[in-house]
């Protein structure tokens, strides 16, 4: 979005009020789209169900001229919240995945090579590399328990402008990953959003910086945003997965993680590349391909995915533990791909 500067400046409650709106128009959501309650753009252009695992015609997916993550990618966690360990180790070892290359097929770096098909108008691809970076612990809730989108940016400020330990101004190369815990609150969860991203205002943080949220879902809606390790009401008769991890809550966080992270990556000020007529509501590369995990996937069904032994359910194996991630779109052959493909 571009703003002009005018001689004679708005009173400042103009300023946020319009900054306020843009910012509710332009965000880009990961969501579950069952059922639909609401009227979405992306429903207009794409229809009542949006998945499409084969070829199709219908996907224009364009190019707009914007900027990629070309510069190796390191991410900034904010645990918002009282998060325990081994919730974090969870999450920390699947962002430590994407990059390693030793770990067994079908694999998370397997999956993250349709994100690096993306590239710039110089031709540059997403890069290959995501680093876990520096993380900020924010236990007292320093802006409560109920965010909004705009309060989200402030959340992260605190972080980057913190007397102790600030987490890294990184404009190129960084993403701010903020992670809610499963007693907070943020406008619009529960209702088709279970995360989103998009870019921090310089009049708010300082600095134009590419962020996600993602909040933990197991108090406020599993069924909804852990899916498919929780059954939503409203599909009668289907029954939840064993999550891989033993964290059903947790597993299905780490699907919109990586949701978030690839539609980052590849449109990270929401003007590169996203389908639909305008960037008011771009429905992106994660977007495209909800709720398909594997060959044949789309609506209530992930698709073929693979079990073990002890029954767990999954797709990819990281560097020490197995994910269900849901696939992203290929601009190359025109549909979802992922690295448990069957054909």
């Amino acid at each position: 979005m571009r703003c002009r500067r005018r001689s004679m400046a708005p009173p400042i409650h103009t300023l946020l009020l319009l900054s306020f709106f843009f910012f509710c128009l332009r965000h880009s959501t990961a969501w579950r789209p069952w059922p639909h309650t609401k009227n979405n753009v992306t429903e207009l252009e794409f229809g009542a169900d949006k998945k499409y695992e084969g070829s199709s015609e219908i996907v224009k997916l364009k190019y707009h001229m914007g900027p990629v993550l070309t510069s190796n990618i390191t991410v900034h966690i904010i645990w918002y919240g009282t998060w325990p360990s081994a919730q974090k180790r969870i999450i920390r070892d699947f962002i430590s995945s994407i990059s390693a290359a030793d770990h067994r097929p079908p694999s998370v770096s397997g999956w993250w090579k349709t994100v690096q098909l993306y590239t710039d108008q110089t031709g540059f691809n997403v890069s290959r590399t995501v680093r876990l970076g520096k993380e900020k612990n924010d236990r007292l809730l320093s802006h409560g328990k109920t965010l909004t989108r705009l309060s989200i940016q402030s959340v992260i400020k605190s972080a980057v402008t913190a007397k102790t330990k600030p987490l890294p101004i990184q404009p190129k190369g960084g993403v701010y990953l903020l992670l809610t815990a499963d007693d907070v609150y943020v406008q619009d969860f529960c209702q088709n959003v279970c995360g989103f991203h998009y870019f921090t205002y310089s009049s708010i943080v300082g600095y134009t910086l590419p962020y996600a949220w993602i909040g933990n879902s197991a108090k406020l809606c599993p069924g909804m945003c852990a899916y498919p390790f929780a059954v939503p009401y409203y599909i009668p008769g289907l029954k939840p997965l064993k999550s891989p991890n033993g964290e059903a809550a947790i597993d299905g966080m780490i699907s919109v993680i990586a949701h978030e992270l690839a539609e980052v990556a590849s449109n990270p000020l929401g003007n590169a590349w996203y389908a639909g007529p305008e960037p008011s509501a771009p429905v992106e590369i994660a977007d495209l391909c909800e709720g398909i995990y594997g060959t044949g996937g789309g609506g209530s069904y992930t698709g073929q995915t693979l079990n073990d032994e002890d029954g767990a359910t999954y797709n990819m194996h990281g560097i020490r533990r197995r994910f269900l991630v849901q696939w992203v779109w290929n601009n190359v052959v025109n549909y979802c791909t992922g690295p448990n493909a069957l054909d």
